[in-house]
């Protein structure tokens, strides 16, 4: 089997190149420039293009797939000559499908929590020798890629992402998935350019749930009113499984679960991930994971990369990174790490990073997404706001959205930073926010560096 891929080096796809060059097919690709880590673990695998740029001569009759990114056009040179010739082109979401027509397959969809559930999903089967395909958006322990796909697995894990599935395919990715077992965490707007207003965003998760096999099952967060209207408007052949945060209470070190009068150590903390934990347990519950076998498996569970992750921990200082752009993750990490730290101060700070968060029109829905932070801080860029060819919005604007008593919005990441070397104390814990990098800060550097400088004093 020949399969080539449309701009090869963004995150999903080349992680889904790899998946299938290991899967024994004969692998090609383009793309306009690739960056690391794409860029060394296609030249491992020897499918990295040899020049960057589009070639229509890649395209041919004897491929058997062609897969487009989102990151190439419709006017793509590759893409004009495959419909030229009349050839199949898929979608990203739309292929893994197509390779796992055979297999059980779970989708966890949600506006936040979703990679975290599909993470946890992943760690339990695996620690129980439980055979899975996946599909999740961050790096995690013990697993290589992003993507696997195979012949013998029974079972397919997908996160299940609401975006676009491709520059031809203005469908939600999680439409193509049609799950056995599908999760639906929380609705929160997102993706502004594409959803234009709220109840056209629900609309997609609406849509979703009709995707569902006949006789699947719907594993719902009771504490979200839309999500509990779209379960109780579902179709009647499916089972609806409604879920909460499981029981809990905070140690210095993470939480104890309580769960059927037993209490399991965990590592991980906040009520938010204490509603993953349940949305995964009745997951892996319809897969045959008893309770026991479940907690047994999820007490070594860290956490995906760039969730809620760990960059400094001592006595009396610590900093995490968390993915967290949008107003309803914001509000959820700021209040985990506030619920798990409630005795020191704690600094908040977000980028600005996304297409709707650089939208004017949705500064209103921040309001209030960082109050359990002492002192929040905003970071954006006025250029990418202008490349995005987005209105232009002034710091003080910025400051009446968000409506917090102690924030401080910059324009400039390296004076923030500098800014934040200085505010940070013993007692203190740093929360640092984007689904970006302030610019090019390094900030595991940059922690290891506060870290530092408070000892010495």
């Amino acid at each position: 089997m020949r399969v080539h891929f449309i701009a090869i080096g963004g995150s999903a796809m080349h992680n889904l190149a790899l998946a299938m060059s290991s899967k024994g097919y004969v692998v090609t690709g383009s793309d306009d420039e690739i960056f690391e880590p794409s860029k060394s673990r296609l030249s491992k695998a020897g499918i990295l293009p040899k020049q960057w740029g589009w070639f229509p001569e890649n395209i041919s009759n004897d491929l058997d797939a062609i897969i487009l990114g989102m990151h190439a056009r419709k006017d793509n040179p590759e893409l004009v000559r495959a419909l030229e010739l009349g050839l199949k082109v898929y979608s990203y979401p739309e292929y893994l499908y197509t390779q796992t027509t055979d297999k059980k397959r779970v989708v966890v969809g949600g506006s936040h929590g979703k990679t975290s559930v599909t993470s946890m999903i992943m760690h339990v089967l695996k620690v129980n020798g439980v055979d899975f395909d996946y599909m999740v958006g961050a790096q995690l322990d013990g697993f290589d890629t992003m993507v696997k796909l195979t012949h013998e697995a029974p079972i397919a894990i997908f996160e299940g992402d609401e975006y676009l599935s491709s520059p031809i395919d203005l469908r939600p990715k999680f439409l193509w998935y049609k799950p056995h077992i599908a999760v639906l965490t929380g609705i929160a707007w997102d993706h502004i350019n594409v959803f234009p207003t709220f109840e056209n965003y629900c609309q997609q998760f609406s849509n979703f749930v009709n995707t569902i096999e006949p006789n699947g099952t719907l594993i719902y967060f009771e504490g979200d009113k839309e999500i509990v209207n779209i379960a109780s408007d579902s179709r009647n052949d499916i089972t609806k499984i409604a879920y909460h945060a499981t029981q809990y209470r905070a140690t210095d070190d993470g939480v104890v679960v309580i769960h059927n009068n037993s209490e399991t150590n965990l590592p991980i903390f906040g009520n938010h991930n204490m509603q993953n934990v349940q949305a995964a347990y009745f997951v892996c519950e319809q897969l045959g994971i008893s309770e026991s076998d479940f907690y047994s498996a999820i007490q070594s569970f860290k956490g995906a990369a760039r969730r809620l992750q760990t960059l400094v921990s001592q006595e009396n200082f610590n900093v995490y990174f968390d993915f967290a752009h949008s107003p309803s993750k914001l509000k959820a990490t700021t209040n985990a790490v506030k619920e798990q730290y409630p005795n020191h101060k704690l600094i908040a700070c977000m980028e600005l990073h996304t297409f709707s968060s650089l939208n004017k029109a949705f500064l209103p829905q921040y309001e209030g997404s960082m109050n359990e932070a002492d002192e929040a801080y905003v970071y954006f860029n006025p250029k990418v706001v202008e490349h995005k060819k987005l209105e232009s919005f002034s710091i003080k604007e910025v400051e009446l959205a968000f409506n917090h008593p102690n924030l401080l919005v910059f324009t400039d990441s390296q004076k923030l930073f500098a800014h934040l070397k200085t505010v940070a104390s013993q007692n203190t814990t740093l929360l640092m926010m984007t689904s970006g990098n302030f610019d090019g800060q390094d900030i595991k550097q940059f922690a290891n560096d506060v870290a530092i400088h408070l000892q010495c004093k």
